[in-house]
């Protein structure tokens, strides 16, 4: 029986792994914080086809997937993807309710962006937002046009790199300082002329993610997975996650992208690390918006 990795899922406030068994449908695993953790990945990496709706439209060819890349699709399903999507603006008559939020990630990485109301926090929790607060709900394209305002007049982006965001996590300031950054341009971004009419504004209620990051224990992130590859092996303590990082102890950080779309299996007793890693970078006094967010 095989079941491919899907990567991490955010279930009920927590970090969980999601499978996916053909003709078997999907299942999650719950990750507990201060366990072991092992795995090797068998075989090679496929498709993992589309998600759409709840339902997953398996790849028609099963194509192999590159070990570094960040998407567990092949070019065509990835085109069919984004041929229905709200992120890619092709799918601006969705009907639902959407709500624009405020995002950080660290002293000077603020983002806006939008997510369907059905989800709740999942979104935040799913880029790793450390502290964040909602700004307005209503109709998707009214959501549109007040993060195109919030970009346009307050310089901020709707995409910073989960490297940006990685390298700051073990630096953060204190809960209260993080908040008041926030409510500082949730402040700022209200007192903003031009909202639309349709969009109902929310006053600024600062949530704060410590606690399901597990920030408090987080030792200083020193290398990162680049690639799984056939038989490589990852064995650590889980210390804590955010966004799809897992951190291990040893400051060890796996990009849980990286493991969709591989059967992973439980490696042999003695082993360790056997996959390709890098250094992790400082954190950079410059706050950019490169690579996905």
């Amino acid at each position: 029986m095989t079941w491919w990795c899907t990567g991490i899922r955010w279930k009920d406030g927590g970090p969980s792994i999601g499978w996916y068994g053909p003709e078997r449908g999907e299942r999650v695993g719950v990750l507990g914080y201060g366990h072991r953790l092992a795995f090797a990945a068998r075989g090679e990496r496929h498709c993992l086809g589309v998600w759409r709706a709840g339902r997953r439209t398996p790849c028609p060819t099963g194509r192999p997937v590159p070990g570094r890349a960040g998407s567990s699709q092949c070019p065509e399903c990835a085109r069919l993807d984004r041929s229905f999507s709200v992120a890619a603006d092709t799918n601006v008559a969705d009907p639902r309710t959407y709500r624009v939020y405020l995002a950080w990630f660290g002293p000077g990485l603020l983002k806006v962006g939008i997510t369907a109301e059905e989800r709740g926090p999942a979104r935040l929790l799913e880029q790793g937002a450390v502290t964040w607060a909602w700004l307005g709900r209503g109709p998707l394209m009214a959501t549109r046009r007040t993060e195109e305002l919030l970009r346009a007049a307050l310089g901020v982006p709707d995409r910073i790199a989960y490297a940006r965001k990685r390298a700051v996590r073990a630096h953060l300031p204190p809960r209260a300082e993080r908040a008041g950054e926030v409510a500082e341009l949730h402040a700022r971004a209200a007192a903003l002329p031009g909202w639309p009419e349709s969009l109902e504004r929310l006053g600024c209620e600062v949530v704060d993610h410590a606690v399901p990051f597990g920030l408090d224990t987080l030792p200083e992130p020193a290398r990162v997975v680049t690639e799984m590859v056939p038989d490589g092996t990852v064995t650590g303590t889980l210390v804590g996650a955010a966004g799809p990082d897992l951190h291990f102890a040893d400051g060890l950080v796996v990009d849980a992208r990286l493991l969709a779309g591989w059967e992973l299996v439980a490696p042999r007793e003695d082993g360790g690390v056997e996959v390709p890693t890098a250094v992790v970078a400082p954190p950079s006094p410059e706050v950019g918006q490169e690579g996905l967010f």
